[in-house]
């Protein structure tokens, strides 16, 4: 049987890179969108959202597509930043829109632990309180667009609203009284714990973030160069989505990403 493993070795040798995430003990201009895809993600085509049947993840775009992509991601970390603003996020942004990924997100919040305060745990909260009024891709994408220094605890329940009010829809008296109450706690404790136990025996703290599984299959920590070359990952995408039951090593010594 072949094995389903990463072991893409050429793909890494290319991108000539590797980054270490947010803990992991191991390691800019965002890449243009076409003025269509903007507009669509805005809400012109308005991405499918809910709350996944295990409580604790957050389903984006078409639950018929074929590839699934599941990423880790504490609001806090520099690191998931660059992934969305200028590495692989804007081109899974533009395959949900055509419909071709489902992304799925697990939101940790162990940086308020690690750094002190409670901004990560506060943005998960706004985030799942954005699910209920269908604006949470949008709502991601601009916590991240104005993410405060990793040092700074900078979001702050008055921060959220203001950013939430850049967000056409998000704002009222269910949202607002949700991220002024913590009225999600339960799952922001339940979102961390899913992300721990992602990490198995050999990372008991969680895998690290941002990391990335596609179709199950999980890009190590060492190959996460990938994961900040928009093209190299964009061809990746490309690459699994024609060929999705060999998501090996042969796929990419066949296109040559």
């Amino acid at each position: 049987m072949m094995r389903r493993g990463f072991a893409a070795v050429a793909v890494v040798a290319m991108v000539g890179m590797s980054a270490a995430g947010c803990g992991r003990a191991a390691g800019y201009g965002r890449p243009a969108a076409t003025a269509q895809d903007d507009k669509d993600y805005a809400g012109t085509y308005r991405v499918p959202e809910r709350l996944g049947a295990d409580g604790t993840t957050i389903v984006v775009g078409d639950p018929g597509a074929k590839m699934s992509v599941r990423l880790y991601e504490d609001p806090r970390c520099p690191v998931c930043e660059r992934f969305e603003m200028s590495g692989g996020a804007p081109e899974l942004r533009r395959a949900s829109v055509r419909r071709e990924v489902r992304l799925e997100y697990t939101l940790a919040s162990f940086l308020d632990e690690r750094l002190g305060g409670s901004g990560s745990r506060k943005a998960v909260n706004a985030l799942r309180a954005a699910v209920e009024v269908g604006k949470f891709a949008e709502y991601h994408d601009v916590l991240y667009a104005q993410q405060p220094a990793e040092s700074i605890d900078g979001f702050t329940d008055a921060r959220l609203l203001e950013l939430a009010g850049r967000v056409e829809g998000l704002r009222g008296p269910a949202f607002d009284s949700a991220v002024r109450t913590m009225k999600y706690r339960s799952f922001v404790s339940a979102a961390e714990k899913a992300y721990e136990r992602a990490g198995g025996t050999k990372e008991p703290k969680g895998p690290g973030t941002p990391t990335v599984v596609i179709n199950d299959v999980r890009i190590p920590v060492e190959y996460n160069g990938v994961l900040f070359d928009s093209s190299r990952f964009g061809r990746l995408l490309t690459a699994i989505r024609q060929a999705p039951d060999t998501w090996n090593d042969e796929i990419f010594s066949k296109r040559g990403a």
